[in-house]
């Protein structure tokens, strides 16, 4: 007898992306669901209950922290249901942050169509699943202890799009770089700035690429 297909909603605010991931599955994975936001994902997740949810870091709506938020408006079914993060991002922080919320593993978005679907099934069997380097980032980040809760805490107080901000500043980019990368504009990098200088209590640029380095999110 063959085995049941692993049963899998898809949560990405791109629309011609979920249509390419569901191309790319393999036969022995059936897609149940799909949606663009966080409310959706929360709906979805709930009435279908699929066996893994693959699931973007960051997607319009909720309190602005993405997958996260996805991920503590399901926390009631982790013992049915699996989460593995598929996003373009391979920052740290990111990665860390939906671990810590209940992912069950990470990969970015390069991967290929047959790796994906392995990492469905190993997902969906139970196993931890992550692209190889940001297995060290989970590895370090848990290491970390105290540490680590007091970082998620303070990233917490940032939405989804002034991670990105901050990240880009500390690392030396000036507004107008940052502006070119997001493709936003110079006023609206220099509004998210002022917000996440402001959320984290610091008083220039210059304390906010350290408060990053010393975090290890650069």
């Amino acid at each position: 007898m063959s085995q049941d297909p692993v049963r899998v909603v898809i949560v990405d605010d791109h629309r011609m992306f979920r249509s390419g991931v569901i191309a790319e599955l393999e036969s022995d994975i059936s897609v149940i669901g799909q949606a663009g936001t966080v409310e959706e994902a929360i709906a979805v997740i709930g009435a279908k209950t699929p066996d893994v949810v693959l699931l973007d870091v960051h997607l319009p709506g909720g309190d602005g922290h993405g997958g996260v938020d996805v991920l503590r408006g399901s926390a009631h079914l982790f013992e049915d249901v699996q989460f593995l993060a598929l996003s373009v991002s391979d920052a740290a922080e990111d990665v860390v942050a939906v671990v810590r919320a209940g992912a069950r593993g990470y990969v970015t978005k390069a991967i290929s169509g047959a790796e994906l679907s392995d990492a469905v099934r190993r997902v969906a069997g139970g196993d931890a699943v992550f692209s190889p380097r940001l297995a060290g980032f989970v590895l370090d980040a848990f290491a970390a202890g105290v540490e680590v809760a007091t970082t998620d805490d303070e990233l917490d107080r940032l939405s989804a799009r002034e991670r990105e901000v901050m990240r880009l500043i500390a690392r030396g980019f000036t507004y107008r770089e940052a502006a070119s990368e997001l493709f936003i504009s110079v006023k609206t990098i220099e509004t998210h700035v002022s917000a996440v200088l402001r959320k984290l209590q610091l008083s220039s640029r210059h304390e906010l690429t350290s408060w990053a380095a010393a975090r290890r999110l650069l």
